[in-house]
């Protein structure tokens, strides 16, 4: 049997005829939304911190900018050291700054920008970003380990394939949640379900993840139109 590879973490399996016994509806599902893994999905590792991310693109356009502004005022300084005039645009702004009231448009418009930069700058120092990767148990004292959020899902959508009755699979995995949407194509719905259930509870344990994520498993079925 021949398998192809489409894109957002599906897999597809070709189609198995069976007889049909009756009228089927067009759409049956079954899912498990409220279902909670078992407590041995809790790490008994500890809680492991997210990764930090290095942020080297924001830090070096800050750096370059702050570098810029403080050649061109000391620049101005040195000239203004060897009795020459100050820069034009300077004088202009200072005397902007200065006649200018503080209700004025411009000076909002730039106050709401200067807020809101500095607002991104301290949210990129107080969270720790890297959200696409889930942060391992840690084995050894002295070594971290991560993995992928892509990778995990890819690893639950193949468990998940080898369940009978499953025809494709897409696996959403969040921080918090992984969100499993299966199409069976022969098989009750609610076995399907059951042991999408255990086989990826399994998985999810197998990963070794510090934060095993609560599981969301939807199984439904494409009728026949016509």
């Amino acid at each position: 049997m021949s398998e192809s590879q489409g894109s957002e973490g599906t897999t597809q399996r070709l189609p198995v005829l069976e007889k049909a016994t009756g009228p089927e509806p067009l759409d049956q599902s079954a899912s498990a939304a409220d279902y909670e893994p078992p407590t041995a999905l809790d790490g008994d590792g500890g809680r492991e911190r997210r990764f930090w991310s290095a942020r080297r693109i924001p830090a070096a356009i800050i750096a370059l900018v702050l570098l810029f502004l403080a050649g061109v005022f000391l620049y101005d300084i040195a000239a203004v050291r060897a009795d020459r005039p100050g820069m034009r645009w300077r004088r202009g702004l200072a005397n902007q700054l200065a006649e200018r009231p503080l209700d004025d448009i411009w000076v909002l418009i730039g106050a709401g920008v200067v807020a809101v930069l500095g607002l991104w700058l301290l949210v990129l120092a107080a969270t720790p970003g890297l959200r696409q990767v889930l942060p391992m148990r840690r084995t050894h004292t002295d070594v971290r380990a991560g993995l992928h959020r892509d990778l995990a899902a890819l690893v639950l959508r193949d468990r998940a394939m080898e369940i009978s009755g499953v025809q494709s699979v897409r696996v959403r995995m969040g921080r918090k949640r992984a969100d499993v949407r299966a199409v069976s194509h022969f098989r009750d719905l609610d076995d399907v379900r059951a042991d999408l259930d255990a086989t990826l509870a399994d998985a999810i344990r197998g990963l070794g993840l510090s934060r095993p994520p609560a599981l969301s498993v939807h199984v439904r079925r494409l009728g026949r139109k016509g």
